[in-house]
């Protein structure tokens, strides 16, 4: 076992409907299912999925469920552990604390390209997106605050037209929705964060990009003081 993978702990399976037979393919269906449940802490990290659980509780097959978990693996939610089996991925704080100083210089940067290259539509789209962080800010549903974050992320790499940014930022994703997850459960935190990305959209609009690219990285480091104060805890 690597030095910093905590002990998979047992507990008991998340409560969850069984898979609907919907128009998506069922093992994005059950992805979504226990990606959501991750981040949703409904089940904790360190935490063994177990796939006799799985088939049991979800109904569907053994098979489909392993893809679920070697496909959440390699998102990074999910370590496999030699000899015992899948668990939900536990960063350490230090693993942690790399992760924000990499997101603090690679969004940064990707503010200034945004800036720089975006068309009025996607500077709009943008404004749009922290709005609706705004919005959801008071909800009870964490997913409503995720997916929220998820569509400002998606305008901004997109319209900052960096292939190799977008690239390196998508390796990083999965860890990053895990502790942006951290970070929003805290209590005051999700609307802090709304005022701290509309200070972004601000300095975009205003064509500065030395301020966007100032506003994205403290809006980083207040999730990292956030995120890391938890772990520790």
């Amino acid at each position: 076992m690597n030095a910093s993978t905590p002990p998979a702990v047992d507990g008991p399976t998340w409560s969850a409907d069984q898979v609907g037979r919907v128009a998506a393919p069922l093992r994005e269906q059950v992805v979504t299912l226990v990606r959501d449940a991750i981040l949703g802490f409904k089940v904790q990290p360190g935490q063994r999925l177990v796939e006799r659980e799985l088939v049991e509780q979800l109904g569907v097959s053994r098979p489909t469920v392993r893809e679920v978990l070697r496909q959440l693996a390699a998102e990074g939610l999910v370590t496999v552990v030699p000899q015992r089996g899948a668990i939900v991925t536990a960063l350490t704080p230090d693993d942690a604390a790399d992760i924000y100083e990499m997101r603090a210089s690679l969004e940064a940067l990707a503010v200034q390209r945004f800036v720089q290259r975006a068309t009025p539509e996607q500077v709009a789209e943008l404004r749009a997106a922290v709005d609706e962080i705004a919005r959801t800010a008071d909800s009870v549903e964490p997913q409503d605050q995720l997916r929220a974050k998820d569509r400002f992320y998606e305008v901004l790499f997109e319209g900052s037209g960096s292939e190799p940014l977008q690239q390196t930022l998508a390796g990083l994703q999965a860890r990053v929705r895990l502790l942006r997850a951290t970070s929003l459960s805290e209590p005051g935190r999700p609307a802090q964060a709304a005022a701290e990305l509309a200070a972004v959209v601000e300095a975009v609009e205003a064509g500065d990009a030395l301020r966007a690219a100032a506003a994205c990285a403290t809006h980083v480091h207040n999730a990292s003081r956030t995120a890391l104060a938890r772990l520790r805890a």
